[in-house]
């Protein structure tokens, strides 16, 4: 009986052993001045990852595995991203994601490009969820790199498309942060405010030194000054929060057109101010009309009820659910094949249909632009990080309407 015992106290541990799990790096600025974006980035994913997790995991020939996400503090900074980069494949990771900033991007890819020529045997691919430079899916497009957000390009063009239909603007203060990322977005303003509005006088075209400035009076001063009826910024994080919040004490008292206006305390920065006013485009809003948005956006607000964490991404969502099924597709988690199915990937969720262009490796999905209102207004149903405002959707783009031609020539190994 006791020999019976000692090979069952052998035999179980083994059987209870839970399957290794499909490791995903995140890289992303958890420390310093935009650590909140990065740490709404980590909540987003592992929220994605729990619900592939509760459905049994990924579907592999030798048995279902769990998805982990492992983070690495690029504390915002080119250099230390591509440090982490360095760890995570001396992990063994073969998938990494990244997304705040769009030159760290670009480092990201050119390091994957040649790591992966150089060490076929740890080769790694690399899912973007808001490295917008176009860019990145144009000259510089990778086999190994896929984009699940909408470039700077496609989302100033939604945002245009009500720009061009406010026939009271006449004059717009054009602002951004100084890197890749917001020399492209003032550069697509003017040339596309150029094309539809001709009208619209630029007062003000100013690029300043990104997570740098802690008092943005001195900028607020000079919007006001110009006499802008309106600004247009792709600012994120504290750079946008802060920007906002000296405009309103300032006296500014014209409308925003943004990319991120929509959350990271610029709702509550601006307040009542912003009715009306603050503009902002992204994939999607906790507003958008819906029975399975609507839902989808509750059961995040369940997950996570302290209103500091309200800041859900349906693109992440859809990544990690695109990745799972390719990894799936592949039965691998070898960076190759998955690469080759997600070139493939469409995926549907709650009420949101998108795809992925191979071309070029751009995630084609539906855009909105939504203005700010209080919360409880038509169309305003959920608020924003407690504050009180929601954003109410004014205008949709379907993939096929939200598309935009690209100049890449992809190479493939």
């Amino acid at each position: 009986m006791s020999l019976v015992l000692a090979s069952l106290s052998v035999v179980a541990p083994a059987a209870m052993a839970q399957p290794e799990p499909i490791r995903i790096g995140m890289i992303e600025g958890l420390s310093g001045p935009f650590a909140n974006t990065g740490e709404a980035v980590w909540r987003n994913l592992v929220w994605a990852t729990e619900r592939v997790n509760a459905r049994g995991g990924v579907k592999l020939p030798g048995g279902s595995r769990p998805l982990e996400i492992v983070r690495f503090d690029s504390k915002g900074q080119t250099e230390e991203a591509l440090s982490s980069l360095r760890a995570a494949v001396d992990k063994g990771i073969t998938i990494v994601t990244q997304g705040n900033s769009s030159a760290a991007a670009a480092g990201l890819i050119d390091a994957i490009n040649k790591h992966n020529e150089r060490d076929p045997a740890r080769q790694v691919v690399f899912l973007n969820y808001s490295a917008v430079d176009p860019v990145l899916t144009n000259a510089r497009c990778s086999f190994w790199h896929f984009r699940f957000d909408a470039h700077a390009d496609m989302r100033m063009s939604a945002l245009m498309s009500v720009v061009k239909e406010d026939k009271a603007l006449k004059s717009i203060y054009l602002i951004g942060q100084d890197y890749s990322f917001g020399q492209a977005v003032l550069a697509e303003a003017r040339q596309q405010l150029a094309a539809q509005r001709p009208d619209v006088k630029i007062v003000g075209d100013e690029l300043h030194p990104m997570a740098r400035i802690k008092d943005f009076a001195p900028y607020a001063a000079k919007i006001k000054a110009s006499g802008a009826q309106a600004v247009l910024t792709g600012n994120w994080g504290n750079d946008l929060t802060l920007l906002v919040k000296a405009a309103r004490e300032a006296g500014f008292e014209g409308s925003f057109y943004t990319f991120y206006g929509n959350a990271l305390g610029a709702p509550a920065a601006i307040g009542e101010a912003g009715i009306g006013k603050v503009v902002a485009v992204a994939d999607w809003f906790p507003n958008t009309p819906g029975k399975p948005s609507e839902a989808f956006y509750q059961s995040f607000r369940q997950r996570f009820p302290n209103p500091a964490d309200d800041y859900v991404h349906m693109r992440m969502q859809l990544m990690i659910e695109s990745l799972a099924h390719a990894i799936e597709q592949a039965g691998s988690t070898r960076a190759a094949d998955i690469a080759t199915q997600l070139e493939k990937s469409r995926v549907s969720f709650a009420g949101q249909s998108a795809y992925m262009r191979a071309a070029d490796h751009q995630f084609q999905q539906p855009l909105a632009v939504a203005v700010m209102d209080r919360q409880g207004a038509p169309g305003a149903k959920f608020d924003v990080e407690g504050s009180g405002y929601g954003f109410r959707v004014i205008r949709q783009l379907t993939p096929q309407q939200a598309e935009m031609p690209h100049t890449c020539t992809m190479q493939r190994p």
